[in-house]
């Protein structure tokens, strides 16, 4: 009795030719192989589920509409991020404002050792949308403070003060969580 082999997984190059011409089947690989790890970047933006999906079908469509115009220059995930992100980001404008604030809070976070990653996770979540939205593109994805204001239509200063009242709030609620001394 002889196996059949299943063909080998497309090249990224593959893939996106593939996706160029309109072959659903490589359109269907493409989603299959980004959507988690693109719905978990929307997800931590947005902390909707529903507004999640929302923006991760958005950006999809605008990944196929678009691919003719990638040329390889950064990685095909690096890419759908890209356009994932400011999918999320244009969905929160949409559901809050960006406020200028105030604060000296620029220090790094010192947490436990104690401190779970879903404890981390939620205090995350908790933050209001624009605080969130910052502290994520910036602490997380590595953006910088002029890229996050391009991004979002701010000032930089206004990504600062939002990033430093995040880091606040933040400290507010780890300190919470922590034992006693």
């Amino acid at each position: 009795m002889s196996r059949v082999q299943s063909p080998p997984e497309p090249t990224e190059r593959e893939l996106v030719e593939r996706c160029r011409i309109h072959d659903r089947t490589a359109q269907r690989l493409l989603f299959e192989r980004y959507k988690r790890a693109m719905y978990t970047k929307a997800y931590r933006i947005l902390n909707d589920p529903d507004h999640a999906h929302d923006v991760l079908q958005d950006a999809f469509v605008e990944v196929f509409r678009s691919l003719n115009q990638f040329r390889f220059e950064a990685s095909l995930g690096s890419w759908i991020r890209a356009i994932v992100i400011r999918q999320a980001l244009r969905k929160l404008k949409l559901e809050s404002r960006f406020e200028t604030l105030t604060n000296e809070y620029d220090q790094p976070l010192a947490v436990s050792d104690t401190l779970t990653g879903q404890q981390l996770d939620a205090a995350i979540r908790a933050l209001p949308n624009s605080a969130r939205a910052v502290f994520l593109l910036i602490e997380v994805e590595g953006y910088t403070h002029r890229e996050v204001a391009e991004l979002l239509g701010v000032t930089e200063g206004t990504s600062k003060s939002q990033l430093s009242y995040a880091k606040k709030l933040l400290r507010k609620q780890l300190a919470e969580l922590q034992p006693d001394a």
